[in-house]
Parts: C-alpha cells; sequence; structure tokens
C-alpha cells in the first residue's frame, strides 16, 4: 500500500513516516509532497492507496487540496494530520470526504486507531 505524506515541514513528514512505522505500517510505501499543489502531481502520477496532509501550508492547503482532489472525482481515501483541530476544522474535513482529522503531537498509538479500519 502507498501513502502520500503532505506537509510543508519536512522534519514533519519525517515524524510522520517513523510514527507509522512504530504503529505497525512499515511494510507500506511512503511518498512525500511539499504542499497540495506538489501532492495534486504526485497523486495524479502515483495513485497512491492514504493521503495524510496537513492542514495549513503554502500555495495550496490541505483543504484546498482535498476538495480539488473530490472535485476532480478523485476518492482517494484522505486524513488531515494537523496542529489545529477546532470543531469547526473536523466538520469542514468530514464534510468534504476526509475519513479523520488526527492533532499534533500524535502517538503511534493515534495512528493505530486512526488508520486501523482505513488500511485493510
Amino acid at each position: 500500500m502507498r501513502i502520500l505524506i503532505v506537509d510543508d515541514s519536512k522534519a514533519m513528514r519525517m515524524i510522520v513516516i517513523r510514527t507509522l512505522r512504530q504503529a505497525g505500517f512499515a511494510d507500506h510505501d511512503f511518498a512525500e509532497a511539499v504542499d497540495g499543489v506538489t501532492a495534486l502531481a504526485a497523486i495524479a502520477a502515483e495513485q497512491p492507496d492514504l493521503v495524510l496532509c496537513d492542514w495549513n501550508m503554502p500555495e495550496m492547503n490541505g483543504i484546498e487540496l482535498l476538495r480539488t482532489l473530490r472535485a476532480g472525482g478523485n476518492a482517494v481515501r484522505f486524513g488531515f494530520v494537523t496542529s489545529e483541530s477546532t470543531p469547526a476544522m473536523r466538520h469542514t474535513a468530514e464534510e468534504n470526504g476526509a475519513l479523520f482529522l488526527i492533532a499534533k503531537p500524535f502517538t503511534a498509538e493515534t495512528f493505530k486507531t486512526a488508520l486501523g479500519g482505513v488500511l485493510v
């Protein structure tokens, strides 16, 4: 299974990948994108099974990426990993087709819980 990690921080992408491995997802393939624009191209080219995306990024933020994907008919499984998690953000994410919103800081257990039903 291929997972695309989208975050403008290289350090955060590395932390997400490390935590996914700790959570038992080490056998999956990981790809990275630095923003929504780069992610759009990566999704078209690589067709990942899951996108884990930050909300706040330059060029195109996470919710804009999700809306663009859905408007184009792309139903890739999508979840947010972000530092903000207000009820309004959670509602907007869900309303636009996100499967979950994981708030930073997170643990391996957080990923196990969120991805348990997604990566089957």
